[in-house]
């Protein structure tokens, strides 16, 4: 995901005056995991994170790897409550199957309706501060 795409559906739920929601993820001790097992155990994890993303999503949401183990789901058209249950989808669909176990941690922020935010840097920035909240609190 890139900010364009994100400038995209901020000014698209912006005209239509819907929310969006953002859910940043991070997989929970991956440099461990591929410590312990090898990167290809590493590279099997993000897969999976991936694929329970991708089932968890609607036609219409954005998800993308921005980072070595940090994806980016943008969710038009959804406030924080609806958000919710997406990412609670996700993570019942990550704990389902697969050899290796692997959980992670999620940040979440809601644009709503009439808040102004054309670049989407306060709603990055929310939902970082969320995500660096859940791990310090433990992570998944």
């Amino acid at each position: 995901m890139d900010r364009e795409t994100l400038k995209r559906e901020i000014d698209r739920c912006s005209r239509y005056e819907v929310s969006l929601s953002l859910l940043l993820v991070d997989v929970d001790r991956l440099k461990p995991l591929n410590d312990r097992l090898g990167h290809q155990a590493g590279d099997r994890a993000l897969g999976r994170v991936a694929a329970a993303i991708q089932k968890s999503l609607r036609g219409t949401d954005i998800a993308a790897r921005i980072g070595g183990d940090e994806f980016a789901i943008i969710l038009p058209d959804t406030d924080s409550v609806a958000a919710l249950i997406v990412a609670n989808r996700m993570r019942r669909n990550l704990a389902q199957g697969g050899s290796t176990s692997v959980t992670v941690s999620g940040g979440l922020a809601e644009l709503a309706r009439g808040i102004p935010d054309p670049s989407g840097f306060r709603l990055t920035a929310a939902a970082d501060m969320a995500l660096y909240a859940a791990k310090e609190a433990g992570g998944g």
